[in-house]
């Protein structure tokens, strides 16, 4: 973002009373980058003189920084994480005007791993999404990777399993290739699918460890199965995740929707961009999505871009996708539009 310059600038101090140096070190970021990011996002000059922070810029960009500035000091001394990723968001609900809605975010805990770490929701859109888990038996979360579809599903899952809400856990996914072979895997049909339920794993043992997750296995209060193993079964007392859901086939879907059993919860997930199935085979989360909109008691989130929690790249690629995307729809229109060529025909002379 290259910086506006005006006659109308203006420069803004904010007193820093910050009690130790870990806490300048969480606002500063190493090498300075969190200051860095503020410049560059609000368009601003950040300097430090003394224990005050300056801030020059136009009017209305020093506002905004002065903003996001006293929000991450707020942060700070309440004790919560300031990173990369959060200062971005706050950023972007400072432009809204709504920059203390950040407070929302951080207020709820979703649960704590086996090591103590507290896993919170990082947007609104996460929070809204696990909020509609909570209140409803059948979610649709669609979204791009990256913005804690299936790793939020698991955590409130782990939830209810240690509160006894439910007696087990099924993680579902298709097994679709994304361009790989599953014959070429080495191994039994098992060993040729674990490849494919591998993150499901890995956020099991983060949310449990290996111990436990090896207990609750042994149990029978942990399933992790390709989809086609869910035929011809009805989940009762179960938490229920579909994941990868936009590789299914609508046969598969209606399927897997049907297992539902009493005192269950489903939780489908997928990214209808990144559909692995034949061009000429539906995926069976946009039909499920377009057949059971609207139906009472189904929650359906659609995370975008901004909810994105992985390396601020992935928010660039994922927005470049969408602007090429929109770019081949608009010149499919107006070849459509466009009247088709007429024949002549040349009539041989006799």
């Amino acid at each position: 973002m290259e910086r506006r310059t005006s006659f109308l600038t203006e420069t803004r101090k904010i007193p820093l009373t910050l009690d130790s140096m870990d806490a300048y070190m969480a606002l500063f970021g190493l090498n300075d980058q969190n200051v860095a990011l503020v410049e560059q996002e609000c368009g601003v000059a950040v300097s430090l003189r003394g224990s005050e922070l300056f801030l020059t810029g136009e009017a209305e960009d020093a506002g905004l920084a002065e903003s996001v500035i006293l929000k991450l000091l707020e942060m700070i001394r309440r004790g919560d994480l300031v990173d990369r990723t959060r200062i971005r968001y706050a950023i972007a609900l400072a432009r809204e005007g709504d920059v203390d809605r950040i407070d929302e975010i951080l207020r709820s805990v979703v649960a704590i791993t086996h090591r103590g770490k507290q896993i919170r929701c990082k947007t609104l859109g996460q929070q809204e999404y696990v909020q509609a888990i909570r209140d409803h038996d059948l979610t649709f979360a669609v979204g791009p990777a990256g913005t804690g579809k299936t790793y939020l599903a698991m955590a409130l899952a782990v939830v209810a399993l240690k509160n006894k809400e439910i007696e087990r856990i099924v993680l579902t996914r298709p097994a679709v290739e994304a361009g790989e072979k599953l014959g070429f895997l080495p191994g039994d049909l098992q060993n040729k699918v674990d490849p494919y339920l591998r993150p499901l794993y890995d956020a099991l043992f983060e949310m449990l460890g290996a111990d436990a997750y090896a207990k609750y296995l042994e149990r029978g209060n942990i399933e992790v199965a390709p989809l086609a193993y869910m035929r011809g079964r009805t989940l009762d007392d179960s938490f229920i995740i579909l994941d990868e859901a936009q590789n299914t086939s609508c046969e598969q879907m209606k399927m897997f929707l049907t297992r539902m059993g009493f005192g269950s919860k489903m939780v489908i997930t997928g990214d209808v961009t990144q559909i692995d199935l034949p061009s000429d085979k539906p995926s069976g989360l946009k039909e499920a999505l377009r057949i059971l909109d609207g139906i009472d008691d189904i929650a359906i989130c659609r995370l975008t871009g901004a909810d994105v929690v992985r390396h601020a790249l992935v928010q660039k690629i994922i927005a470049a996708y969408e602007q090429d995307d929109k770019q081949r729809e608009k010149h499919a229109a107006a070849a459509a539009k466009k009247p088709a060529a007429r024949k002549t025909t040349v009539r041989k002379k006799a």
